[in-house]
């Protein structure tokens, strides 16, 4: 379970102490909340199953969106997080990679030093400008909203290795492409994130992805075209946000959220039925003054959510020598209002990339389907000489936290082991390679081939970036001819 997800899940004990309550004292009460008052405008006002099915539903769509502001609130609102990345619309360079310190976001990568901007598109779009990267450095900017759809990319798969601008207008945005800009992009809500991926070649090349990210720039429109600004969008008051809050006043930050996604034409019916029971854009749903039978219902219905998507994420995609491959991130059109895929994916590692820029099997099991355990077992993995990860960029193995899905710390600082790393990798006598994934050192002539393990329970995520779309290939998502090969118990 994520760190995100666990704080959006109404907590077991929590629906039953409810149960409780409506037994000894619900047929007292009067209901005039949010529930009650959203049922005097229905025709035909939602009973008790189906407002618990409402918010089910409601705690499925929403999901992502309300991730996504945890995350983005950490990142640009709270100025004291120990996340915090700077104020809107203002570039931030990671040059370094994710450790086990990095927590705002589940299963992050610390393949690639990351820079970060998010921009607030109400007023007028933005330019991104990247600079000229040399075609052996992989670079990526992805361009991903608050919904979580990434709407498009920029980089070495997609647009190439030349510098360029390109500009990031907001949903209403219908001007005059400006000369000089390549390509526009529109995002579905009035905030959207870019994130730019840049390879680390091998531990003394960071003052090199210093420079490349040194190019990268970000700015509105009218300063690129040298024009007075517009007028300023007006001002918000973003609600803080933490775990305890998020457990009852999800519906709360959907509301928020929901004001700065119009609605595409696949989500018009979710939104008329969560508007049943009083959820909506510029709506205030307060958990804590519903009715005490209300709040049975629509906790129950958010525990069923929460379950449903717990459960998906375990099974998305098709497993092959136990590892999960297939495809849960994309725009618009890849879900086609497939909420339950959505949250998933969102769940499984929110900001994942689309499969045609990256993929990613998963694990939490070895090649027998026995759960993945560093307190009790050692393990192996190997790839066969000439059968490593099939891509045109590089691929990683990355270890987690089986309960956090987080890095972890370990006596080596490592987290990965990656295809950079090959020439400092121990071979086989055959040209195999053997990874050894141990809590524990497996001895000073294996130490380099050691990817650290919890002493607990494993999750091991395999990133193929910019994967080969000819045979042998991962693609298309759980149909490719390659295959990633099992986790091995050690003898």
């Amino acid at each position: 379970m994520s760190a995100i997800m666990k704080t959006t899940r109404l907590p077991t004990l929590l629906v039953a102490a409810l149960a409780g309550m409506i037994a000894f004292g619900s047929g007292c009460a009067t209901k005039n909340d949010a529930v009650a008052q959203a049922g005097k405008n229905e025709k035909n006002a939602p009973g008790i199953i189906e407002t618990r099915d409402i918010a089910e539903q409601g705690f499925i769509y929403g999901l992502p969106l309300v991730m996504c502001y945890v995350a983005n609130y950490e990142f640009w609102i709270n100025t004291s997080s120990s996340q915090y990345k700077g104020p809107l619309g203002q570039i931030f360079n990671e040059s370094r990679v994710f450790t086990y310190q990095d927590t705002s976001v589940v299963t992050p990568n610390s393949d690639t030093p990351y820079s970060f901007v998010c921009l607030d598109l109400r007023a007028e779009p933005y330019v991104v400008s990247v600079p000229a990267v040399e075609p052996e450095r992989y670079y990526s900017v992805q361009l991903v909203d608050w919904n979580t759809f990434n709407y498009g990319y920029i980089g070495s798969r997609a647009t190439g290795s030349e510098a360029g601008d390109y500009l990031i207008a907001g949903p209403n945005w219908n001007g005059v492409t400006p000369a000089g800009i390549k390509q526009v992009f529109h995002s579905s809500t009035h905030f959207s994130m870019a994130i730019f991926r840049t390879q680390l070649l091998n531990a003394d090349d960071m003052p090199n992805v210093e420079k490349v990210q040194a190019g990268y720039q970000v700015q509105p429109l009218s300063a690129y075209l040298h024009q007075s600004a517009p007028p300023a969008a007006p001002a918000i008051n973003f609600p803080p946000i933490n775990k305890d809050m998020v457990k009852t006043n999800f519906f709360q930050y959907l509301d928020f959220a929901l004001q700065f996604a119009p609605a595409g034409p696949e989500e018009k019916e979710i939104r008329a039925q969560l508007a049943r029971i009083g959820i909506g854009a510029g709506k205030t749903f307060n958990f804590d003054a519903l009715d005490l039978e209300h709040k049975l219902e629509v906790g129950l219905g958010m525990k069923a959510g929460g379950e449903k998507v717990v459960e998906k994420s375990a099974n998305l995609g098709k497993d092959f020598n136990g590892w999960r491959v297939g495809s849960a991130f994309g725009d618009r059109e890849f879900y086609h209002g497939d909420w339950l895929l959505r949250a998933a994916a969102a769940k499984s590692g929110i900001y994942g990339n689309s499969a045609d820029e990256a993929m990613y099997p998963l694990t939490r099991v070895d090649a027998t389907g026995a759960t993945l355990d560093g307190s009790q077992h050692n393990y192996t993995l190997s790839f066969p000489a000439g059968q490593f990860p099939p891509v045109n960029a590089f691929w990683s193995v990355t270890m987690y936290d089986g309960k956090t899905e987080l890095l972890i710390k370990n006596l080596i600082d490592r987290y990965l082991i990656n295809s950079p790393m090959l020439p400092d990798l121990k071979k086989n006598a055959d040209g195999s390679l053997t990874i050894y994934i141990q809590h524990d050192s497996p001895g000073a002539d294996k130490e380099n081939n050691w990817l650290p393990a919890p002493n607990g329970p494993i999750y091991m995520a395999m990133r193929l970036y910019w994967p080969k779309t000819e045979a042998p290939s991962i693609l298309p998502p759980g149909e490719g001819t390659w295959k990633p090969p099992g986790v091995m118990v050690a003898n």
